[in-house]
């Protein structure tokens, strides 16, 4: 089975910095910064788990090639 770990990584970076931009433009226009506070901690949680998994993956498919 193929490991997709470009495509891991990009979904990790995604929800480590996109989630919190996009609750950002939306607390910037709806003037509610509730938005922005309760997304940062569920979209660190979830980018940075995958993306120490990814890398993590990265570093045995360098090791075993």
């Amino acid at each position: 089975m193929k490991n997709n770990t470009k495509l891991a990584l990009g979904v990790s970076l995604f929800a480590l910095i996109g989630i919190p931009l996009i609750f950002l433009f939306v607390s910037l226009i709806t003037e509610n910064w509730k938005f922005l506070i309760f997304s940062i901690f569920p979209a660190f949680l979830a980018g940075f788990t995958g993306l120490m998994a990814t890398l993590k993956q990265m570093k045995k498919e360098r090791i075993y090639n």
